[in-house]
């Protein structure tokens, strides 16, 4: 890696590179509680401290996301206060906002981030990483760490999940077999 052999200017193309996509992860996996901002800040707080002990640059995208997840963990950790603080950033936006559609929106989103906050993170990972990001199979198996087909099947049983959890909350019309209950797969 360029940045372990002390080349100028390094450190700043990786942060330009990287700090984006940590910055999305934070938001996408944080939740409403956690400050994305400050997350992705801490995230990179650590890449400057630690990013020579990096392998390779093949490497650094699957470092990244394991700092991302521990520091997200320590921001959940200490966010939980701010569950029953009736003035945090989705209740205030809804009491205040008018428009019966901007309210309904804003009531969807908190679902939403109900739903997949209520999900265990292995599956709340895949599903941010493929369905939200875009990402294949392979790529998040290589960021996760894991084998293509754990990928594949963690995918799957995100989605499932999901799906019932979503529906449970209103989100989707209770049709089909899987509607029945808020149960992962077996």
């Amino acid at each position: 890696m360029a940045v372990r052999s002390g080349q100028p200017k390094a450190l700043e193309a990786l942060f330009v590179r990287w700090m984006p996509v940590a910055l999305q992860w934070c938001r996408r996996l944080g939740g409403p509680r956690v400050d994305a901002d400050q997350a992705a800040q801490e995230v990179f707080m650590v890449v400057l401290r630690k990013v020579a002990q990096v392998e390779s640059e093949a490497a650094f995208p699957r470092w990244l996301f394991a700092v991302t997840r521990r520091v997200l963990a320590q921001q959940r950790r200490s966010a939980w206060p701010n569950r029953w603080d009736p003035s945090s950033p989705i209740e205030s936006a809804t009491a205040v906002s008018s428009g019966v559609a901007v309210q309904e929106a804003h009531e969807r989103r908190r679902l939403v981030w109900e739903a997949l906050e209520s999900m265990p993170q292995e599956q709340r990972e895949i599903l941010t990483l493929c369905d939200i990001e875009g990402r294949t199979d392979p790529e998040a198996a290589d960021i996760l760490g894991i084998p293509v087909g754990t990928a594949k099947s963690r995918l799957r049983r995100a989605r499932y999940t999901f799906s019932n959890r979503a529906r449970n909350r209103g989100l989707a019309p209770p049709d089909g077999p899987e509607a029945a209950g808020d149960e992962d797969l077996p």
